[in-house]
């Protein structure tokens, strides 16, 4: 479902307005995960990235900024960006609003990918902020972020515990496992599948993947790979639906196999100003942290391996356990995380796991 601030009523004629230009079977090789440049993670610290609880609209220019140039070794702001966009793309930008308005992905980070789109001649008209749950996204205020003619969009209403409507889906294009919610029958397709988003198979040429630094109590943690992997399809409570029963390990990679994603997420930037090192996904205040970096890549896995490095080096510094020894607490809610499901990945061919592979460059900046 797609949205402007101004036609939030015309979803159906907002569908037939956007044409899709396919992209070249060149372009998919190159662009697609783990993308141009595997194992390169750029990382920019700026210690005044927050103040009073605010992200700085300067600092966020000079990180981001900084970030891409040294991502792509393009010369400037606008050439960083034309290294993975073109006039005639159709892009959606993934958010992650699931911790609320206390971890999300901020205002100016989104307006900047915004304006690095329109450097690289992406029409405003041609760009989609999506969440697949709409009422969450609104809970987190995004839809007042978003200029006009930028397109708003969603798959589903708002989280369940069923989570198998089919309105906002491509029902010809799903990851089928035999994995189900106990008391459900698994000779029924519709709990078998997850269904990939329409927006993802039939709109878009190109996503950015925007996802916050956070941990997960059934995964570890949720970056980059779990912010697609249960943010564009349905039917996800099934990866963890008790205590016992946590396969994300497998049904992330499975969902990222599909070629749909391999093909046309091209960009991940990892908003780690807030992060949070326990209790999530949702959002808990007395256990985020001002890290004032954010991460760039196109290797959703080395961005990943790093992001969990950070994660766990905070919740050692915290008393804590590693993620993959943590079990069952007041806070998290499973016996024990699967964050193999990073390793898997790499295993897949969707990035690079292995420390010896990632190149992880850091930048300190200054006010």
């Amino acid at each position: 479902m797609i949205h402007t601030r101004r036609e939030l009523f015309q979803a159906s004629l907002l569908w037939a307005a956007v044409p899709v230009r396919p992209a070249a079977a060149q372009d998919r090789a190159q662009l697609g995960m783990p993308g141009l440049f595997p194992g390169r993670v750029i990382t920019t610290h700026h210690p005044a990235a927050l103040v009073a609880g605010a992200y700085q609209p300067a600092a966020v220019e000079q990180m981001m900024h900084k970030g891409m140039t040294e991502l792509t070794g393009a010369p400037g702001w606008p050439d960083a960006w034309r290294t993975f966009f073109e006039p005639g793309d159709v892009v959606a930008i993934k958010v992650c609003p699931v911790g609320g308005r206390r971890i999300c992905s901020d205002r100016l980070v989104l307006n900047r990918i915004i304006d690095g789109l329109k450097q690289a001649g992406v029409k405003q008209g041609d760009i989609f902020v999506f969440n697949r749950y709409r009422r969450e996204m609104f809970s987190a205020g995004i839809p007042q972020w978003v200029p006009d003619g930028v397109r708003l969009a969603w798959a589903s209403e708002a989280y369940n515990k069923i989570q198998q409507d089919i309105e906002g889906y491509d029902p010809e294009m799903f990851v089928e496992l035999a994995l189900a919610v106990p008391g459900q029958d698994i000779r029924e397709e519709r709990v078998r599948r997850s269904y990939v988003a329409r927006l993802l198979s039939k709109q878009v040429n190109k996503v950015i993947n925007l996802p916050v630094l956070k941990h997960h109590n059934a995964a570890g943690v949720t970056i980059a790979l779990k912010n697609l992997s249960h943010g564009f399809v349905n039917n996800v409570e099934r990866s963890h639906p008790t205590p016992t029963l946590n396969a994300t390990g497998t049904f992330i990679p499975a969902v990222l196999n599909l070629p749909v994603f391999r093909e046309k997420v091209v960009l991940h930037i990892v908003d780690g100003v807030r992060a949070q090192y326990e209790g999530g996904p949702g959002g808990r205040p007395q256990f985020m942290w001002e890290h004032n970096t954010m991460y760039f890549g196109t290797d959703p896995v080395a961005l990943d391996k790093t992001g969990w490095k950070v994660i766990d080096a905070k919740r050692i510094e915290q008393g804590l356990p590693p993620v993959a020894e943590a079990k069952r607490s007041k806070h998290n809610i499973m016996i024990s995380t699967q964050v193999e499901h990073i390793e898997l990945s790499g295993a897949l061919g969707l990035g690079r796991f292995d420390d010896a592979a990632i190149d992880v460059k850091r930048f300190e900046l200054k006010a």
